[in-house]
């Protein structure tokens, strides 16, 4: 097992005033085994930042380590070309070669090597019962299922025993059934090898779901690295907490009175728990609940140290979403997404709670968290 790092990593496509900065300053390490989920929004650097990691593309500056090993440096004057970097790339399209069965498939890196026919014959055979392909490799890909088309294209990723596997967007050619499975099958995969691992989406169940760590990227430039529940429940900012999951969000002003903190929104207001109003300074803010934090109750619910009460609503939409409801709630006129266990009926009056410990406070000119 080997870790990977990216010191300081630029990478500009085209000169002048038609250049485009894929990556800006990319600092990140991979630990070793890690399974590290980098994602953002199409176009903002995710799939760049792979290729750099693979040879597949130069940096313009700073440093690629895999191991121990110098990879790419244009300042010291060094690039390893892909084949001599021992990585394995599970590409989003799978890159299959419709002309060849699956056993070729599988042993084409190999017979690059130009490694013996017993040797190959033995890797491919033994890699295909792992991903549980073995009774696939007479056949040509046209004839699998989208999902034993990927265990393929991993296969033949890992087939050559690399250092480190890179996965780019692995889940999106798959139906939504297809991808809960797959996904628990490459994270199973992935603890049994103990490779480290870097899979690029834009998914943020695949994030959630898959990784050890995830870093967002936007505009080339990472916003924060985390575990899962850290860049779920504390995102650095409007940006991650908007990308990594659905929140409520409303802008208003910090009022003081009588030594404690209050929000307000306008048709939004209530008291901020200490933990909330602890340390902020500015003024004008945004405040944000995830759907999940908001509690909606036909009647007045007991004193609850966690709950803060918003104000009395009208329900607009109640969705049934397998086992959850997706509400929509109309408080004055600020609308609130509300993910509920219990169902609401279309006009029913409710009372708007706000899970005190879940509240997020941004600054509005920066969109940092405070």
């Amino acid at each position: 097992m080997v870790r990977v790092y990216l010191h300081e990593v630029t990478k500009v496509f085209g000169k002048g005033a038609k250049s485009v900065v894929a990556l800006d300053k990319v600092e990140l390490e991979i630990r070793s085994g890690e399974f590290m989920v980098v994602m953002g929004p199409s176009g903002h650097g995710k799939t760049t930042l792979l290729r750099v990691v693979a040879g597949l593309e130069e940096p313009t500056d700073g440093e690629v380590w895999i191991g121990d090993s110098l990879v790419a440096s244009p300042r010291k004057g060094v690039f390893i070309p892909p084949k001599d970097r021992n990585v394995g790339m599970v590409f989003q399209n799978w890159a299959l070669y419709p002309h060849m069965k699956v056993f070729d498939n599988i042993a084409f890196p190999l017979k690059i090597k130009h490694m013996p026919k017993n040797e190959i014959e033995r890797k491919v055979r033994e890699i295909a019962e792992v991903l549980g392909i073995a009774e696939t490799l007479d056949r040509y890909p046209r004839q699998l299922s989208g999902g034993q088309q990927q265990r393929v294209a991993i296969a033949r990723a890992l087939v050559k025993e690399p250092k480190v596997l890179l996965m780019d967007e692995p889940f999106s050619n798959l139906d939504a059934r297809i991808r809960v499975t797959a996904r628990a099958f490459v994270k199973e995969i992935q603890r049994k090898l103990g490779i480290t691992t870097i899979l690029v989406t834009h998914d943020p169940a695949d994030a959630l779901t898959l990784a050890d760590r995830i870093a967002v990227l936007r505009r080339g430039v990472i916003q924060q690295i985390g575990l899962p529940s850290e860049v779920y429940d504390k995102p650095a900012n409007i940006f991650v907490a908007n990308f990594i999951g659905d929140i409520n969000l409303f802008e208003g002003s910090i009022v003081g009175k009588g030594g404690e903190a209050y929000f307000d929104g306008g048709d939004i207001k209530l008291q901020l728990p200490p933990s909330a109003a602890r340390n902020i300074n500015a003024q004008s803010v945004i405040l944000g609940i995830r759907p999940e934090d908001v509690v909606l109750s036909r009647e007045s619910l007991p004193g609850n140290n966690d709950l803060i009460y918003v104000g009395k609503g009208t329900v607009e939409i109640s969705e049934f979403a397998g086992g959850k409801f997706n509400v929509m709630v109309r408080l004055k006129n600020a609308e609130i997404k509300v993910v509920s266990s219990t169902s609401f009926g279309l006009g029913d009056a409710v009372d708007v709670y706000f899970r005190a410990s879940e509240i997020k406070i941004f600054d509005k000119q920066t969109e940092n968290l405070i």
